[in-house]
């Protein structure tokens, strides 16, 4: 049996270590790995940025047969864990099946539709390389395409591991009046373009979106001190410290470090649910019932852990409906105009970090733009939301936007129409690794733990 992987990031790789660990004298396996880039790591590798960390905790992450070093930091920087998957490779000897520099660009059925034939060229720049300030549009990337079509080559096998990741295509929605930023003088990025520090310095910095990624980038910016910092969602997020500390409760302080994951993914939440359960949602009323009273009581604000603003809306019933957003760093900057005194701060208190205790800068949060006008000023979506009440006068005219927006699935390389199309993931039906009647397609590693 001969099985080509796509894609060299931890998917990729434990998919590649399994197969070649399964092979037998009665059931040989032949593997081949795919990666476009030069290098193993794939979006840990090539759309990180400085100081950026796992928001995982090495509990969670660490491989089950190949664990993190005992000493070192409970979340690992991105070039820390980009380490940890190379020795991964080297440990397991999986270097000789993989292949560098091999973009793949189609998978078709092979004859009578038995197999797949997978189009590759290994002289294709890597796809994640970007000019600053522009990703490539599509008429580069064709012409790039044009330029190599001359350097295909082809593998055959009897079934297809897909681990090219979540996070490749970005996806940026399209702004009116944008234009009116880039011609005087300010420029337009997506998140995977954002590496340093340098990049906000001296910057009036616009980023949209709220999860992870964006806090991050508002906190940096604040660090890089950029003259101005707003970012902007469009329905709220849930705000949660990826670890647990700096809680006073009684007089008595909690410093345990204690990764909330290794909280959240405890007995219960993984015990079996009855499906009549699991469709009332009746875990997570009970869940939020307690966890936001919980919250109210030691910070003061049931919305999140020491979030007094952009709360989720009532229907989005925490968990339930949301992932944890556990870049926390920010929120300081973007709570201090809504932070007040509360009942119970006498008894217990969540403390934010010390080196904001004086420090009165802001990041000012505000609903998402409907775009720009004609001096570069940002029309932002009219909301009776406090953070765009507390706002609503103040001209926000960007000189660097950052879309934070993420990324949109995108399986170019597979074909999608007439006889012999492929499913893509969203249509993997079992388990969600594979659509029932193509077991030989599989989707490795698209599935996100709310964790």
């Amino acid at each position: 049996m001969k099985v080509a992987v796509i894609g060299a990031g931890p998917s990729g790789l434990v998919t590649l270590k399994t197969l070649l660990a399964s092979s037998t004298s009665e059931t040989p396996i032949s593997v081949r790995l795919f990666e476009a880039e030069d290098k193993l790591g794939g979006t840990f590798r090539y759309r990180s940025y400085e100081n950026a960390e796992l928001v995982s905790s090495r509990q969670l992450t660490a491989f089950s047969d190949f664990r993190f070093p005992a000493n070192g930091s409970d979340h690992l920087s991105l070039d820390e864990y980009c380490q940890h998957l190379e020795d991964y490779a080297d440990h397991f000897k999986l270097r000789p099946h993989m292949t560098f520099g091999a973009k793949v660009v189609e998978i078709r059925r092979g004859n009578g539709g038995k197999g797949h034939i997978v189009t590759y060229t290994s002289k294709f720049p890597p796809v994640t390389r970007v000019d600053s300030g522009i990703l490539k549009d599509d008429q580069t990337e064709e012409a790039e395409n044009q330029s190599a079509t001359n350097n295909l080559e082809t593998y055959e096998c009897d079934a297809i591991a897909i681990c090219s990741g979540l996070h490749v295509e970005p996806s940026i929605p399209t702004l009116p009046g944008i234009a009116h930023v880039l011609s005087r003088g300010g420029q337009a990025i997506h998140s995977s373009e954002y590496k340093s520090r340098s990049q906000l310095t001296g910057k009036r910095v616009l980023v949209l979106g709220c999860g992870e990624t964006a806090m991050d980038i508002a906190y940096e910016s604040i660090q890089a001190n950029a003259e101005e910092v707003t970012m902007c969602h469009r329905n709220g997020f849930l705000s949660f410290p990826k670890v647990l500390n700096d809680f006073e409760v009684f007089g008595v302080t909690f410093d345990g470090k204690l990764p909330i994951d290794g909280i959240i993914t405890n007995l219960f939440e993984n015990a079996y649910v009855h499906p009549w359960v699991k469709a009332t949602r009746l875990r997570w009323f009970v869940s939020d019932f307690f966890i936001k009273r919980l919250l109210w009581f030691l910070t003061g604000t049931p919305a999140g852990c020491s979030q007094w603003v952009g709360e989720l809306p009532s229907h989005r019933l925490g968990r339930a409906y949301t992932f944890l957003n556990k870049s926390t760093k920010a929120m300081p900057y973007i709570n201090r105009p809504f932070k007040k005194p509360y009942l119970t701060q006498r008894f217990a208190r969540y403390h934010d970090p010390k080196e904001t205790l004086h420090d009165s800068r802001v990041i000012h949060l505000r609903s998402f733009p409907e775009g720009f006008d004609e001096t570069g000023a940002v029309i932002f979506s009219k909301s009776e939301r406090k953070e765009e009440k507390m706002w609503s006068g103040k001209v926000c005219r960007p000189n660097l936007v950052v879309f934070a927006t993420g990324y949109e699935q995108n399986f170019k390389f597979l074909k999608r129409d007439g006889e012999g199309a492929y499913p893509t993931a969203s249509e993997a039906n079992v388990r969600e690794v594979y659509k029932q009647g193509d077991e030989t397609v599989g989707f490795i590693g698209f599935v996100r733990p709310g964790v």
